[in-house]
């Protein structure tokens, strides 16, 4: 279904001004460079500006002090932040695009299974025994909600998440496609012939509010008490979370980070992607950990930035990388000396 708002609704939703119709209709957004009829865009970094003057997007929104210098044929929307407005407006979008709501009849909901007002429950999901849904929660087709499995207000399931039992997930949550929260950690102890025995792991995973995990993450549960991610944290897609870890507030990874077990991460942090943590470590709060970095130690001091495998401090890594590109000349430099000197000891 395609969905329209004037220039008019949208300033009201913004708290901006029309410049230009305010019957203006839009039903898509696109970068100001490829604008066309009936597209949003939005104008925030000086650089674009000349794209202003042709772009064929219906509307923009600029920054309330911008002042053109050519005639602008779309309908401008002045704001306080166009870059901040624009991302408010696609939310609000988002938000009435996803408003899903109704029980899917092709859905397994478990008879002592609880939920809320305004859920959605597609086809194909199931709900197992007592679990426990909030008010606005949506579980998109095809998802697995396990035994006992706890899920708080406004949290959106996407389609294929695995949450094995006992999982709690907190409130205005994101867990996009494929993720799977809750299976067991890789617990194995080495016996005398040479085979493995496997650790029971009878653990959960807490997932605190505002958290988003990303498609085809994984989360293990602890072998005992809880792996935890704490409130406002963000994990890409491909990140692996072994069990027992920690990941303290407001910390985010990008894709394909690996952390290995019982590792303490801390608040604040930031993890590119292709990092890996080896277990049993302790991350001081606001860490900066550089691509495909490697630890095998933890960090103590909070806001440092390392890379590098095995990691080590950001500033003296850029340094070396310098020194590491100026060998071959070094080489030269001394192979000429070397020539030098043996020339004068044979004088």
């Amino acid at each position: 279904m395609k969905v329209e708002f004037t220039a008019a609704q949208i300033a009201a939703l913004l708290g901006g001004k029309v410049e230009g119709d305010p019957e203006a209709k839009v039903c898509n957004v696109a970068r100001i460079e490829d604008g066309a009829p009936g597209m949003l865009s939005f104008l925030a970094n000086p650089k674009y500006i000349h794209y202003l003057y042709d772009t064929k997007s219906s509307i923009v929104l600029v920054n309330e002090d911008f002042e053109p210098t050519e005639k602008v044929t779309a309908t401008m929307i002045r704001v306080k932040n166009a870059y901040d407005s624009f991302a408010q407006l696609l939310g609000i979008y988002q938000e009435y695009t996803n408003n899903k709501v109704g029980i899917s009849e092709k859905a397994f909901i478990s008879a002592d299974a609880e939920f809320g007002d305004n859920c959605y429950i597609g086809e194909f999901a199931y709900i197992g025994e007592r679990v426990k849904i909030g008010q606005n929660v949506k579980i998109y087709p095809q998802s697995y909600i396990g035994d006992d499995a706890v899920i708080g207000d406004n949290t959106v399931i996407y389609a294929g998440v695995k949450l094995y039992a006992m999982t709690h997930i907190g409130k205005n949550c994101i867990i996009h496609a494929g993720a799977v929260l809750g299976a067991d950690g890789f617990g194995f102890a080495p016996q005398p012939d040479g085979t493995y025995k496997k650790i029971p792991q009878i653990g959960n995973v807490l997932v605190g509010d505002n958290v988003e995990i990303g498609a085809n993450t994984t989360i293990d549960r602890s072998t005992m008490e809880s792996t935890k991610i704490h409130d406002g944290v963000k994990l890409d897609n491909l990140i692996q979370i072994a069990h027992n870890v920690e990941v303290g507030e407001n910390t985010a990874m990008a894709a394909q980070v690996g952390i290995s077990g019982s590792t303490h991460v801390g608040k604040n942090c930031i993890i590119a992607g292709q990092a890996g943590l080896s277990g049993h470590l302790t991350i001081a709060d606001r860490t900066v950990i550089g691509p495909q970095a490697g630890l095998t130690k933890g960090v103590s001091t909070p806001g440092k930035s390392i890379i590098g495998s095995p990691a080590y401090d950001y500033n003296k890594f850029m340094k070396d990388v310098v020194r590491q590109r100026n060998i071959e000349r070094l080489e030269d430099r001394i192979a000429e000396l070397e020539k030098k000197l043996a020339d004068l000891l044979s004088k």
